[in-house]
């Protein structure tokens, strides 16, 4: 690429060497500074010659995404939920699946009724804020234990003017006594040794992988749930493709009600939870 060359020939180029046009796209929009979906905006100056630092720069970003980056890293932000956030590899890049956790976590929040509301391994604080986005009444608590990922979480409260109480440390120890009317979690479910890591490596290893079938941070999670949960409150779980009948039979052996599995836009099992028994 030369500063000559057109803003159209780059999208060519780019699909040349294996880009998909949306992403080809969104990387040249970034490198131009502009918004990553205003793809109007490049059919308007399709015939602009790229300038050269935008060149260098957009040479760089495809080859990483070309290595398999997450495109959320290069562009250092996720839309989710109707929030954007800001991403980076200190935390694992929001998929559009795990909305399904918040919209069954909404359902179960009415919007005039205030309530505790806990997010487990809160990562970019995706979970946490869309929440606090869609129910303003409730009271957010988020916990992770990568300081990393809590200053990432951090940044996206405040830019965006959300109140989320975030605590460090694993898993339950920030919030011991605290007891929440709902928790809800997507913990690392991917069993150590299974193929799709390698397509994985970028991002955080331990927000990803949790023991030999993947159910580690499950376990410990439902184990212990209920003595953070108020009568009638409950536990929703984000897991694998394949775990929805053994998260079930989790949280039936711990002794939650009406549990019940909840699809993704795949149409695929992917969250499980329950209701702590009413006393």
């Amino acid at each position: 690429m030369t500063d000559m060359t057109t803003l159209a020939a780059t999208l060519r180029q780019l699909q040349a060497r294996g880009l998909p046009r949306l992403e080809a796209q969104m990387l040249l929009l970034h490198a131009l500074g502009q918004a990553p979906h205003a793809r109007a905006w490049l059919l308007a100056h399709d015939a602009d010659a790229l300038p050269r630092p935008a060149a260098r720069q957009l040479d760089a970003l495809a080859a990483r995404r070309l290595a398999g980056e997450p495109m959320a890293y290069l562009t250092g932000e996720k839309d989710f939920h109707g929030l954007r956030l800001q991403v980076d590899a200190r935390v694992l890049d929001p998929r559009a699946d795990t909305e399904t956790l918040v919209d069954w976590a909404l359902e179960l929040l009415p919007p005039s009724q205030p309530a505790r509301v806990l997010d487990l391994g809160t990562g970019s604080g995706a979970i946490a804020l869309a929440i606090a986005h869609r129910r303003p009444q409730a009271q957010l608590t988020a916990t992770d234990i990568s300081t990393g990922a809590l200053a990432v979480a951090r940044a996206n409260a405040a830019r965006l003017g959300l109140r989320v109480d975030l605590r460090h440390g694993d898993w339950w120890q920030p919030v011991a006594g605290d007891v929440f009317n709902l928790i809800a979690s997507n913990p690392p479910y991917v069993a150590q040794g299974d193929p799709h890591l390698r397509a994985l490596t970028h991002e955080p290893g331990q927000a990803l992988t949790s023991g030999a079938d993947g159910l580690d941070a499950l376990r410990r999670i439902i184990s212990a749930a209920p003595a953070h949960l108020a009568p009638g409150g409950w536990l929703l779980l984000e897991h694998g493709w394949n775990q929805a009948q053994a998260v079930q039979a989790l949280l039936h052996a711990a002794g939650f009600t009406q549990v019940q599995s909840r699809r993704d836009l795949a149409d695929i099992d992917r969250c499980t939870g329950g209701r702590w028994r009413c006393s």
